[in-house]
């Protein structure tokens, strides 16, 4: 852990462009409010950094790239409790976006795509320890049916614990490449399907591999659902489309828990820079 805490000084350089960027957004934040109250310092925050949503994948022992080793899981999370981060919901995130409600200090998303079922086996008691919460995006034919994916049992005792399990598609098939038809019964009957099993209901999307197009975003808007994720190295502000949620995503490389300090802390740094992150 203290290797890993370590690797923050790799980024000085880093720190002392965004504390720039962070003060020059807080005097133009001053100067748009001038007949009015001071912005608080959750307003600059907000301002500088947004609210960052992870996307895993896997938590196992595999060298791959989807697959995030346990132990290494386990400090992104320990980083995240000892940096005071707190999780939200996506009901929270959208109320954010859409109404402006207030979220906790230091708020964060963190969720899984596809459902397989290391998230149950791994990475839940790990982010039960710390008090955390999830949402994942769950593949509905696949889960209770292929090895390596939940069962719906799993899935429930998820959803009844704090988890948002929410829709990933019925056979995680590219919408792009989809007929209208076949993308509404993608989205309807995966939605109904999440309903059904575990009594609630599913308003969130996630695109399969993180693709879409404005008229693919308007039938998930028709087909009922509140708001949609896809894959962006930038955080969630107020301006967010809630058709296009922005996810950093968290992978297996041969840095692991310094790339994910490196996309949490200044993936949104790179963005209003204009430069290019992989």
């Amino acid at each position: 852990m203290d290797d890993f805490k370590n690797r923050v000084s790799d980024y000085k350089l880093p720190l002392i462009i965004l504390g720039i960027c962070c003060l020059l957004m807080a005097i133009l934040l001053v100067r748009e409010n001038e007949t009015e109250e001071v912005p608080s310092d959750q307003t600059v925050a907000e301002a500088c950094y947004g609210v960052p949503v992870l996307n895993y994948h896997k938590i196992e022992n595999k060298h791959h790239s989807l697959s995030v080793p346990i132990a290494d899981f386990e400090q992104h999370m320990a980083w995240l409790s000892e940096r005071g981060y707190h999780t939200i919901t996506p009901d929270e995130l959208y109320a954010f976006i859409t109404e402006g409600k207030a979220l906790p200090d230091n708020p964060v998303m963190i969720t899984f795509d596809d459902g397989y079922s290391d998230n149950y086996l791994n990475a839940y008691p790990i982010m039960k320890k710390y008090g955390f919460t999830g949402t994942i995006f769950v593949v509905t034919s696949f889960l209770g049916k292929y090895n390596g994916y939940m069962t719906w049992e799993q899935a429930k005792e998820l959803s009844d614990n704090g988890f948002s399990i929410e829709s990933h598609t019925i056979s995680h098939k590219s919408l792009t490449e989809l007929t209208d038809d076949q993308l509404r019964e993608e989205l309807r009957e995966s939605r109904q399907v999440l309903a059904d099993k575990l009594g609630k209901s599913a308003d969130y999307l996630a695109y399969p591999t993180g693709t879409y197009n404005l008229h693919i975003a308007q039938m998930v808007k028709e087909a009922g659902y509140k708001a949609a994720f896809t894959i962006r190295y930038d955080n969630v502000s107020r301006d967010t489309n809630v058709y296009a949620i922005e996810r950093v995503p968290i992978f297996h490389t041969e840095h692991t828990n310094r790339d994910f300090l490196d996309r949490l802390d200044y993936g949104p740094l790179y963005s209003k820079l204009g430069w290019v992150k992989n």
